[in-house]
């Protein structure tokens, strides 16, 4: 073979090299169209809306290839439904090419419970929606924030915020109505400011106005002898309060003595 290249002039192997050259690049070009699948394209199959088996079967065996690229939680989808795909459905694609599939998941992630409390109800509407969680029944109770969060409820017991819960679970809001429990007027006479102030805020009234006589030095340690509204109306009939509405205050340096018309005012049951 050898000594056939050396005999041939210089030119004639330069030759015969450029032709082998351009025979194995003519191959290779060939071939070529038969690797890559070239001008073969397929419509890709609509896998949104099946499990993921029936999505993969679909799709392998019409030659695609799948991955799994996300996966999302919705709860009133089935798990491990297709959601989304990408090349999306009727797409012309070469044969062999990856679909990319969003799945939901099989189980709900989990999340910290918000804090709900003292919140309106349209704020805390929002925030549930925000951590994925449902709005459940709503309760009402009496008291003077009307619309106000009171409580948040899951499963029949209060939640505390920051408590561990799967995303998309129902929670109980408990929301004032507006209006105070009614109740008799606490009686505050001979009691001191300190005393009368914390008797206030235990009931859920408000302190209004404090009158203090013109000797009263310690307004803390004064006195109270008169207050608005009264225990008892004009006619000595008991009044009544609801929470969240305000009692004026009279107070004087020394505690004073009950003048009482005791046959005036009528027993309470």
């Amino acid at each position: 073979m050898f000594r056939f290249l050396t005999s041939k002039p210089l030119w004639v192997n330069i030759l015969a090299g450029f032709i082998f050259l351009v025979v194995l690049l003519l191959i290779f070009l060939g071939s070529l169209d038969i690797i890559t699948h070239h001008g073969k394209t397929m419509k890709i199959p609509a896998v949104v809306g099946q499990s993921i088996d029936e999505a993969r079967k679909t799709l392998e065996s019409q030659g695609f290839e799948i991955q799994i690229q996300d996966s999302i939680y919705n709860d009133t989808i089935p798990p491990l439904q297709v959601i989304k795909q990408f090349p999306e459905a009727d797409n012309l694609v070469k044969v062999n090419r990856t679909v990319y599939l969003t799945i939901n998941r099989a189980l709900a992630p989990e999340v910290d419970m918000p804090n709900l409390l003292s919140m309106t109800f349209r704020n805390a509407e929002m925030v549930l929606r925000r951590y994925g969680l449902k709005l459940g029944d709503t309760l009402f109770k009496p008291d003077f924030a009307r619309n106000s969060v009171l409580d948040q409820i899951y499963k029949g017991e209060s939640i505390k915020p920051g408590t561990k819960i799967q995303q998309g679970s129902e929670i109980t809001l408990v929301l004032g109505n507006g209006v105070g429990l009614e109740f008799i007027v606490p009686d505050l006479f001979g009691l001191s400011y300190r005393e009368a102030r914390s008797s206030i805020s235990e009931a859920g009234l408000i302190v209004g106005s404090v009158v203090p006589d013109a000797d009263v030095a310690d307004t803390m340690n004064a006195f109270v002898y008169r207050q608005n509204p009264d225990r008892y109306d004009y006619e000595k009939q008991i009044n009544h309060i609801r929470q969240g509405q305000i009692i004026d205050l009279w107070l004087s340096a020394q505690k004073k003595e009950r003048i009482v018309d005791s046959s005036a005012v009528k027993k309470v049951n």
